[in-house]
């Protein structure tokens, strides 16, 4: 297991750990009385064998993950989302500090379309937090600048997003990224043909095609203003 050789700047760690930081202040007062809002505006009721069955807590990680997948996507695809989104693709390499490089609107917005499956599906809130831990750790896994043993990464790619298919998410060619949206499970796109056949390579470029990285106001400000991407 390898690391790619880390790219010292200063000003980097300052952007993303900066659009972190105003995430963790704004959290508390959005996105955790979103989720507490959604689990208690449950559209039906599940029986007490339906409340901490592991096999369901199971069914609703993977429930949950392919919303999620869906969400990615649309934060690709649709016009307005991507002005949002495209900020934690300006990064310009990756490493485990790339996720939480989210805007906050991006992250207000992804919490409170999450309520929608939580609702219809009576989701309860315990299984709600398992999946936001799952899900974090996922994140920080497979923005990760590790290279794992080949025939290793190969056999758990067949299950999980790895660092290799994400790096060729971030890859700054508009075909790559958009495509490869899986969060915790890969087969989301082997399933619906949005799996990249691009292999990550040492000197790929990462980032947004034609678009460098802005410094942290310019970011902040990035949905807001005019782009030709």
């Amino acid at each position: 297991m390898s690391a790619t050789p880390y790219p010292a700047s200063k000003a980097r760690l300052v952007r993303n750990f900066g659009l972190w930081v105003i995430v963790l202040i704004a959290s508390p007062i959005i996105v955790a009385p979103l989720t507490a809002l959604g689990a208690n505006q449950l559209l039906w009721v599940r029986t007490d064998s339906l409340q901490m069955n592991v096999l369901v807590l199971a069914g609703d990680i993977i429930l949950l993950d392919l919303w999620t997948y869906w969400l990615h996507r649309a934060w690709h695809r649709v016009p307005v989302m991507w002005r949002f989104h495209k900020v934690h693709h300006f990064d310009e390499f990756l490493d485990s500090t790339s996720s939480f490089r989210f805007h906050l609107g991006e992250v207000a917005v992804s919490a409170a379309l999450r309520l929608i499956p939580i609702a219809v599906l009576a989701i309860p809130f315990a299984h709600v937090i398992v999946f936001e831990t799952v899900l974090l750790c996922a994140v920080i896994f497979h923005h990760s600048n590790l290279q794992l043993p080949e025939r290793f990464e190969n056999g758990l790619s067949r299950v999980m997003i790895t660092p290799s298919i994400h790096w060729v998410h971030h890859h700054a060619v508009m075909r790559d990224t958009h495509s490869n949206y899986g969060a915790i499970f890969s087969v989301w796109d082997r399933l619906f043909h949005s799996q990249s056949k691009t292999k990550r390579t040492p000197k790929m470029k990462i980032g947004v095609e034609s678009i460098e990285d802005k410094p942290f106001l310019g970011l902040i400000l990035t949905p807001f203003m005019r782009s030709k991407q």
